[in-house]
């Protein structure tokens, strides 16, 4: 495992860099991606249509692109407010992209799409509608007529019946990349590399809510897969070992009442009660929370990039209410 990650943000004159407010319940967008220079920028702008009159930003990891990536979203956030870019100087993978950006997110909810611009941001609209009213702690999008050559549907495809027969997730398409889940959900999960691929499971074996959802799908049109065939699926049958370790030894505890007789988590949840001092608890060096190593922790422009703060223990603090 590597022994540092080091995360740039893009300058003091960035917004970000002037302070952060909660975006009121409104949705943090995680865009994980490595040498996308070519498909960022209409990824970026259809998000921004997707969303339009919603509370959100969005957050790119840059994760370690050698063509121009970082230069490009560097002058792209002086000229929108809602982007917030930060820059891995070493490729560190999708799950730890996604883990640092849910730290960082402002938003209650937390929406996700794939770098390469495969998932279409118009599913985003019905996706955080489905999880408002059904109640639901994870939307997982369901790819039903995939863009992709034969090779990546049979790998995807008997991967994920694999998957499905091992850890009963009631998942169909679990490797998706887009998504939306609650922020709070996200951080309570344990953190490991390739995490992002089973996230129904570990949010079901928590006590989530999690449903489906058929999305579009669309053709790459710049750029190559980081993908291949083996990556996605030995490496993928491989966590699913550690994956049934921590299915099977998720116990869920009797709900906890406070002194005003109130379910404790249901009252944290609907917002009757404040949220000042709310610590999600997440993986540390000290204090890893699976059998899987935890990452360091690590900084931007010198300070702790989860929320800018000088005590890296506060790192977590639900902001996503008001």
């Amino acid at each position: 495992m590597k022994s540092a990650i080091t995360m740039t943000s893009p300058g003091p004159d960035h917004p970000l860099a002037q302070g952060e407010e909660p975006l009121c319940g409104g949705v943090s967008v995680l865009i994980p991606a490595r040498d996308e220079r070519d498909n960022l920028p209409g990824l970026i702008a259809e998000v921004h249509e997707a969303l339009a009159g919603q509370r959100y930003e969005i957050i790119v990891v840059d994760d370690g692109s050698s063509d121009g990536s970082w230069s490009w979203l560097k002058q792209a956030a002086q000229e929108d407010s809602r982007l917030r870019p930060y820059h891995h100087g070493t490729s560190f993978g999708q799950s730890t992209s996604l883990w640092q950006a849910a730290r960082l997110a402002r938003g209650r909810w937390l929406a996700t799409l794939d770098g390469d611009g495969q998932n279409d941001p118009a599913d985003l609209p019905d996706m955080l509608s489905l999880a408002t009213l059904e109640k639901l702690d994870l939307v997982a999008g369901h790819r039903t007529q995939r863009r992709d050559d034969a090779v990546k549907r049979v790998s995807s495809r008997l991967a994920n019946a694999i998957r499905q027969a091992l850890l009963h997730d009631d998942t169909p398409d679990t490797g998706c990349g887009i998504k939306v889940m609650r922020r709070d959900v996200f951080l309570r999960l344990p953190y490991f590399d390739h995490m992002h691929r089973f996230l129904p499971a570990l949010v079901r074996a928590q006590g989530g809510k999690v449903q489906s959802l058929a999305v579009r799908h669309r053709e790459r049109v710049a750029g190559v897969s980081k993908y291949g065939f083996f990556d996605r699926l030995w490496v993928g049958i491989a966590d699913i070992v550690g994956v049934m370790w921590l299915v099977r030894r998720s116990r869920l505890p009797s709900p906890l009442e406070n002194i005003f007789g109130h379910a404790a988590s249901e009252a944290i949840d609907h917002g009757s009660l404040p949220l000042v001092g709310t610590h999600v608890s997440t993986p540390s060096a000290s204090a890893p929370t699976s059998l899987f190593d935890s990452p360091s922790r690590y900084q931007a422009n010198g300070h702790d990039a989860a929320a800018g703060d000088s005590n890296p223990d506060q790192a977590d603090v639900v902001r996503g209410a008001c």
